[in-house]
């Protein structure tokens, strides 16, 4: 029988479980990743400093959770932004690390780059999944 606390005694509280990310295999072929730091190279102000807009923060989010396919084009997130906004951002957080871009043609697609953050930075990811967005 489980233990129940005294009157007075706040329960403990109970962590929500972590949202599930998607992964995905790596497609054969591909084209190489724009540059962007090595796994050594990350760095933790740079990686939080790409992450501390809101809008890059919900590009993560949505490529970790939402993700149904390897890599997404910027018209994936159907963000109303200019595109000179949109490549500033995608730029930042690739320059930062916290995502790899490939050239397509005359597409960019992103994907976040879970493994070297998650061996540089365990548990990083797991708080931008369990990020809640405000509303409005």
């Amino acid at each position: 029988m489980a233990p129940s606390s005294s009157p007075g005694t706040p329960a403990a509280p109970t962590t929500p479980a972590a949202p599930a990310v998607h992964r995905h295999p790596e497609p054969a072929d591909l084209p190489e990743p724009l540059p962007e730091p090595g796994v050594a190279e990350l760095r933790l102000e740079a990686v939080l400093g790409a992450l501390s807009d809101p809008l890059r923060l919900h590009i993560v989010r949505a490529l970790l959770l939402d993700s149904d396919a390897f890599d997404h084009s910027c018209s994936w997130f159907g963000l109303d932004r200019p595109k000179s906004s949109l490549t500033h951002h995608f730029r930042s957080l690739r320059e930062a690390g916290v995502t790899r871009q490939r050239q397509y043609g005359l597409e960019r697609r992103s994907q976040v780059r879970i493994d070297d953050l998650e061996a540089r930075f365990p548990g990083l990811l797991a708080l931008v999944a369990n990020w809640t967005p405000k509303e409005g």
